[in-house]
């Protein structure tokens, strides 16, 4: 089947130019767009089985991706509190987060998966890098959630998170998880918690394993000063000098998480490294852990949401806001830094990521919109609540702001019951 955008001003995502027209948009994750010549008519060249959507008055654009997602933590929201108050970032890790992924079971995992994926799409995300954890419901955990994006029509990159924190055998079971995962043939890294939390067998194996199956290392670097303390204790190295010796470096498809408190001498190991980092900046904000220095690191930097919630329109407001503050960010420079998920999945061959994967804005500026001003209409203007439409590998997954692929109510009382369960076990 194949989807007409009638009357479309498509606003080209990589230069801002604005064309009024008409689009084909193929299906599959090969799949693209074209756009129609002015002598083409759509009624005469469609199919019967075909669709079309009217544009008028509305904006078309390249949809989103989240370049660092938690979805293990969507049944948080609302949660009550740890019985011990955290005074510090290592205590949050231990009373919430560590607690809460302890508790987790496959329903959970699976209603956790399914209420970030409808979230993603309905904010326009129809791609998501997720770092998974549940340690002690880990086997068949990462199939589980390919299962629910699927089923939303969320295309994703999976890793479940490695550590040696919950003992040998949570860590075994980890490996085999995402060993049995990539063997399948499905696209994924290698995760690792970080640095602090990793000793140097699973150091070693995870690198093995990014190496068979020529895929990269997702880990959280330096979120807190913690890391780097604990690393330089027990292993006498900056936790990025360990990495690079370990080959972590090397890969291509390597996703490194916040990097906030790194050496002048870590900058520049990263500086001629492939690998990419990525920032969420409102969860550095709410853990109180600093904030990002771009200094020889300023390329290769994608955005994420961190598990605080799955709006990337949202974190790229934040990144510019806080840049404002800290590294006198321009809005051009935030947007570019939101669209460079894309160009990590291009170059490393990941799929369900193609120009068929487009948000339809009812956006109606008080002020002229054109290519000069674009990005200061993304960061001033431009909302979630402005996205009517959401076209995944060419498949309409939300028209007129509802799904159309789930029942949302029926999984929303499903995570419900689950969120209960789980906070009971806490």
């Amino acid at each position: 089947m194949t989807l007409y955008l009638k009357n479309a001003s498509y606003i080209d995502w990589r230069n801002f130019e604005i064309h009024p027209t008409d689009i084909e948009v193929s299906e599959g994750s090969s799949g693209g767009i074209r756009f129609l010549e002015p002598t083409e008519n759509i009624d005469q060249i469609k199919t019967p089985g075909d669709s079309v959507i009217d544009c008028q008055g509305k904006y078309v654009t390249r949809s989103f991706v989240c370049g660092h997602h938690h979805a293990y933590s969507a049944l948080a929201r609302g949660m009550p509190a740890p019985e011990k108050t955290p005074t510090n970032f290592s205590q949050i890790l231990e009373y919430v987060w560590w607690n809460l992924d302890r508790n987790l079971d496959s329903e959970m995992v699976e209603a956790s998966a399914l209420s970030t994926a409808m979230a993603c799409a309905k904010n326009g995300i129809t791609f998501v890098i997720d770092h998974h954890s549940s340690p002690f419901a880990i086997t068949g955990s990462l199939q589980l959630m390919a299962q629910a994006f699927d089923k939303v029509g969320v295309s994703h990159l999976l890793c479940c998170e490695l550590s040696d924190r919950d003992g040998p055998e949570a860590m075994k079971n980890g490996l085999r998880e995402t060993d049995d995962y990539l063997t399948k043939g499905k696209q994924g890294l290698v995760g690792l918690h970080a640095s602090f939390t990793v000793g140097d067998d699973l150091l070693r194996d995870a690198v093995g394993l990014a190496e068979k199956h020529q895929s990269g290392i997702h880990v959280h670097v330096a979120e807190d000063a913690c890391d780097q303390e604990i690393t330089k204790g027990l292993r006498g190295v900056s936790v990025i000098e360990r990495f690079k010796q370990s080959g972590a470096l090397e890969f291509e498809k390597t996703i490194l998480a916040h990097c906030l408190h790194l050496s002048d001498k870590e900058r520049e190991i990263l500086k001629d490294s492939p690998a990419h980092i990525v920032l969420s900046i409102e969860s550095n904000l709410n853990n109180n852990v600093g904030f990002f220095n771009p200094h020889l690191i300023d390329r290769r930097i994608m955005l994420g949401t961190d598990g605080m919630h799955s709006d990337m329109l949202r974190s790229a407001k934040a990144c510019y806001f806080v840049g404002q503050g800290t590294e006198q960010i321009t809005p051009d420079a935030v947007y570019q830094r939101f669209r460079n998920a894309h160009h990590y999945l291009a170059e490393n061959g990941f799929s369900g990521d193609r120009e068929n994967n487009l948000v339809m804005l009812d956006y109606d500026p008080p002020t002229e919109l054109n290519s000069q001003n674009f990005p200061g209409h993304f960061v001033f203007g431009i909302e979630a609540g402005h996205i009517e439409t959401v076209i995944s590998n060419g498949i309409m997954v939300v028209d007129n702001r509802k799904l159309t692929t789930v029942d949302e109510a029926d999984i929303n009382r499903f995570c419900r019951e689950m969120a209960t369960r789980l906070w009971n076990k806490m």
